[in-house]
């Protein structure tokens, strides 16, 4: 990452080696809920326990980057005439792709909502369905979130709000992609008749990531592009 001779090796490796234990660790983790019957609820309550830490520490670190912005937005630098937006930055209008990508994920939230009421009834059928359109949904996000990049007037080493802008829409952004990895996956499980009307564990800590990263972009949407705007 500091262009030190061989790093990229490094990185990638360590990178590709992460992600090959995570999918060793999760594939076992589904084997013993599926196939060999360890999930007692004792082990429930355990994983459910572990998974609302994870999304605590999700939450703090976005905090870190909403108190960056709004440190800067409430007390701009005299470097940028103590203006807020700066002058030389011409933002993103709220009203146009940052609202239809608002639209788009709370569309997501109640189809994902969809999804667990169908397995939660034993309609499978309803839960593909509602699943399928979430997944699709987050795909069609990203497009939209790449696209109001590429037409940005502004990048990340602009000003302060460019670099604030760009951390919280894009650290969301990887929250959309490893959601719609998570549902992809239990899509998969679903299809290999994995879920049962009383299990089903994996697929609700998919909605609960879900719901989180519809709700984290709610706020990002208030904060940083109306009130941040103005």
């Amino acid at each position: 990452m500091h262009r030190i001779d061989g790093g990229l090796i490094f990185l990638l490796t360590g990178f590709f080696t992460l992600l090959y234990l995570a999918y060793l660790w999760f594939g076992d983790i589904s084997i013993e809920a599926s196939f060999l019957g360890y999930h007692t609820k004792v082990v429930k309550k355990g994983l459910r326990l572990g998974f609302w830490l994870f999304i605590c520490s999700e939450i703090m670190l976005f905090l870190g980057f909403f108190w960056a912005f709004l440190h800067s937005a409430l007390c701009p630098s005299i470097e940028f005439a103590a203006i807020w937006p700066p002058k030389s930055i011409k933002v993103i209008k709220e009203l146009e792709y940052p609202l239809l990508n608002t639209m788009l994920l709370i569309i997501s939230g109640i189809s994902v909502t969809w999804a667990h009421k169908g397995v939660s009834l034993g309609s499978y059928r309803h839960a593909i369905d509602g699943l399928l359109l979430t997944i699709f949904l987050g795909f069609i996000f990203l497009i939209l979130q790449t696209y109001e990049y590429y037409e940005s007037y502004f990048s990340i080493n602009n000003t302060v709000y460019s670099s604030s802008f760009f951390m919280l829409t894009g650290l969301h952004g990887f929250h959309v992609i490893v959601g719609v990895i998570f549902l992809t996956v239990c899509l998969k499980r679903l299809l290999a008749n994995h879920f049962l009307t009383k299990h089903y564990l994996g697929l609700v800590f998919a909605i609960w990531y879900w719901h989180f990263v519809d709700v984290v972009w709610i706020f990002l949407f208030l904060v940083v592009y109306i009130w941040g705007n103005w």
